[in-house]
């Protein structure tokens, strides 16, 4: 039932811009799960939202949608390399805010220690690929896990390369959310060549602590 009401929800409101509208789908929502910065791109029982209506460095516009404590999940992909540090450091507070005790933020950004220089060039701040004009940073696994530390959630990586040039990855269900830039839906990775992957982490919002 969720999944027809989200598609006919898009289908009269695009991509959720009037913020009213937004809420009345966020309150029939169960599990509520939202994208940050969709761009169209989602999967059944995810809510999308983009800038103009969600603008996660606003708490204000928050606020106006989701009660704090009440959000199960929160997908990004590709959308923390846009914010600089102390912005990113912000928009995982505010998820920190308004996620469930228990809940979590899965992650995705660009990887700075991926080995293949034509990467790093598409994905450095002002480099050649798509976006990467207005990147204002390139993480590494462990600079992406120590800002969702400090924000106070509880971090898990779920795939990353080392210093080294190793690839680190455990198991992780894309239903609990599906990243596209990854080791195994990134259609340009092919005979086990891992030509473009991102820095995956699930952060979660410690049980027994609400900020």
């Amino acid at each position: 039932m969720i999944g027809r009401l989200f598609r006919s929800a898009r289908a009269r409101f695009g991509s959720f811009r009037d913020a009213r509208r937004l809420k009345a789908i966020v309150e029939r929502a169960q599990p509520l799960r939202i994208v940050i910065g969709a761009s169209g791109i989602y999967d059944a029982g995810w809510i999308p939202t983009e800038i103009g209506v969600l603008d996660i460095l606003n708490p204000g516009q928050w606020s106006r949608v989701f009660v704090e404590n009440s959000i199960d999940a929160i997908l990004a992909e590709h959308v923390w390399e846009h914010l600089t540090p102390e912005q990113g450091l912000l928009a995982a507070r505010n998820c920190l805010r308004f996620l469930k005790p228990g809940g979590y933020l899965r992650v995705a950004v660009p990887d700075g220690f991926h080995p293949a220089p034509q990467y790093i060039e598409w994905v450095r701040v002002g480099g050649s690929g798509a976006g990467a004009d207005d990147h204002k940073v390139l993480y590494t696994g462990e600079t992406f896990r120590r800002l969702f530390e400090v924000a106070g959630f509880e971090v898990e990586l779920l795939e990353y390369f080392d210093s080294a040039g190793a690839f680190h990855a455990v198991e992780w269900d894309p239903a609990a959310g599906k990243i596209h830039r990854s080791q195994r839906f990134d259609e340009r990775n092919q005979n086990g060549q891992l030509n473009y992957t991102s820095v995956i982490l699930d952060a979660r919002k410690p049980t027994a602590s609400v900020p």
